[in-house]
């Protein structure tokens, strides 16, 4: 059970799954779990589910902005440029930290943070 009025879950609408997990599990170490050739669970910590991607004709780009925390930003983008993903938002400051923006391959627009230390 999450913290009251935490992000429990995010469903990601994707063209292709292969490609969505393969880059998900590049990017950020994601694991799945399959439940057909339509959807995959996002395992978070202790096997507990966050989220699904989900196969969709209809993916559009936008939405809510998922911010994911990391512990080395750098290295966050390093590895979503390897995965495929594409930094739209280079590393900039804000307060309280620093941040970047990036598109997963079906274009979909999210955020990785790391506090200032």
């Amino acid at each position: 059970m999450g913290r009251h009025h935490s992000i429990d879950y995010v469903e990601i609408p994707v063209h292709d799954l292969t490609v969505a997990k393969r880059f998900y599990a590049a990017a950020f170490g994601w694991d799945f779990t399959d439940y057909g050739p339509t959807y995959s669970g996002i395992r978070g910590e202790g096997e507990r589910e966050t989220g699904g991607l989900v196969l969709s004709d209809d993916v559009r780009p936008g939405g809510p902005l998922v911010i994911l925390y990391s512990d080395d930003l750098e290295a966050s983008v390093a590895a979503v440029e390897a995965a495929g993903g594409r930094v739209v938002a280079p590393p900039y400051d804000f307060p309280g930290g620093r941040r970047f923006e990036l598109e997963d391959p079906s274009g979909h627009r999210l955020a990785v943070w790391t506090p200032t230390t």
